[in-house]
């Protein structure tokens, strides 16, 4: 099975009307295959304890649960990687923290970065914003193109990011990705278990 088809990262954007560990367990239900919950202002402890929440319930539906950025976090709760960015950690600390046996993903936008990243030992990299998208608004865009081009000069899955809807997933079809990564297609839905449902549905195209 592909882990990375259907990759949801989190948003508590979105959370008015459920809290966000019913949402996450929406989406697992829905098919979500791999799961990062993304915090970037919540305080330490508390983001420890929603990701020792979050990851009990990644367990049950036996699907990876992959911390953003916070290093300590994802060791301290036993998750099963860390993703990191451009502006954070390099690749060989993030390796060292967090141990060889967990997955290790890295934002890229360029051939040279994604090279760089698998050499370094990542497992496999985000690569995004593909369309242009509300949740990053620094987020620069990477054309099919260039996409292509990074799927090709690395061994390591490659998961687009930013902007995938359901509607516009097949235009990415040929550039050679492992899997789509999605956060308000997924939690700003009305119904989230279907929204995931009809998300695969539309990536029966992708590499199982």
């Amino acid at each position: 099975m592909n882990a990375f088809k259907l990759y949801a990262v989190t948003d508590r954007a979105w959370t008015a009307k459920k809290p966000l560990t019913e949402q996450v367990e929406d989406a697992l239900r829905g098919g979500v295959t791999c799961l990062q919950l993304r915090e970037k202002n919540l305080p330490f402890e508390e983001f420890l304890d929603l990701a020792n929440e979050t990851k009990k319930i990644c367990e049950k539906y036996n699907v990876p649960f992959i911390i953003n950025d916070n290093a300590e976090v994802a060791a301290r709760c036993g998750a099963d990687g860390l993703h990191i960015g451009q502006g954070d950690i390099c690749v060989p600390l993030a390796r060292e923290l967090i141990g060889k046996e967990k997955i290790l993903g890295v934002s890229v936008l360029t051939v040279p970065q994604a090279r760089l990243a698998e050499e370094s030992g990542a497992d496999y990299l985000g690569v995004g914003a593909v369309f242009a998208t509300s949740t990053k608004s620094d987020a620069n865009a990477v054309s099919f193109d260039t996409l292509s081009e990074i799927c090709e000069s690395v061994s390591i899955p490659v998961v687009a990011i930013g902007g995938i809807t359901k509607e516009n997933t097949q235009t990415l079809k040929g550039s050679g990705i492992s899997g789509v990564a999605l956060v308000s297609a997924i939690f700003a839905a009305e119904n989230i278990e279907r929204e995931c449902r009809e998300i695969l549905e539309g990536l029966d195209w992708l590499k199982s």
